[in-house]
């Protein structure tokens, strides 16, 4: 499941993504209301947690963008407004769900796991699957051509991102913030030795083979390989 905060206060930013990505979601950090709005109208994601008072461009006004371009994106607004005018007006405009500020963590999860269940968005499912690859999200495992595939939980992590943006090139910093939590320095090759184990897992004793590699560029998983690999 891939989430998206967009709270401009820093150690409240942090602490959510932090706890959500220990929850086991792959979770995306926007800290102002104009970067939280491109990456909810670009990037695809399960549920969007979005904080109200923003500096620049405030939740009402995403919420309602997102909204104008059917886009149905779960939403779970965080705020400290909470006279029942704001809820209303928040309900309305489409928000699914509605927090007040201050909140305990295992309530914020609580209404997460309940707003995901609910299946607002069509592509939250269980399994996710690529050729004969079939990733189990509930239980954290895979398989391939009906093969259980041990793998740790890193390089689980590491194969849902790959699984989830199928067909997409993903640069090396996005798999560094996506999978490790961490900025990408170049002269680390964690990404690369990550990538290597979990090509021998997957790919080494099967075809077609799934992850390429594009040069200059990244890694991308997809059942054909591209020409520029």
């Amino acid at each position: 499941m891939r989430l998206l905060v967009v709270e401009d206060e820093k150690k409240t930013g942090e602490y959510l993504k932090q706890g959500l990505t220990e929850a086991g979601f792959v979770t995306d950090l926007a800290n102002n209301g104009l970067d939280g709005h491109h990456q909810a109208m670009t990037e695809a994601y399960d549920l969007i947690l979005l904080d109200v008072m923003l500096p620049d461009v405030d939740g009402w006004r995403i919420l309602q963008s997102l909204r104008d371009a059917n886009r149905q994106t779960p939403v779970l607004f965080l705020t400290a407004k909470d006279s029942i005018e704001d809820r209303v007006k928040g309900l309305e405009l489409g928000a699914d769900d509605y927090l007040v500020k201050p909140f305990a963590f295992s309530e914020l999860l609580a209404r997460v796991r309940t707003l995901l269940r609910r299946g607002a968005a069509p592509i939250v499912s269980d399994q996710l699957q690529v050729a004969d690859l079939v990733l189990d999200l509930r239980k954290h495992r895979a398989q391939r051509a009906g093969q259980t595939i041990n793998l740790s939980h890193k390089e689980f992590c590491l194969l849902e991102l790959l699984v989830r943006r199928e067909g997409e090139v993903l640069p090396r910093s996005l798999i560094a913030s996506q999978v490790w939590d961490m900025n990408f320095d170049s002269d680390t090759n964690v990404i690369d030795v990550a990538i290597r184990r979990l090509r021998k897992k997957i790919d080494d004793d099967f075809s077609p083979k799934l992850i390429h590699t594009i040069r200059g560029m990244g890694y991308k998983l997809e059942q054909e390989a591209p020409s520029a690999s």
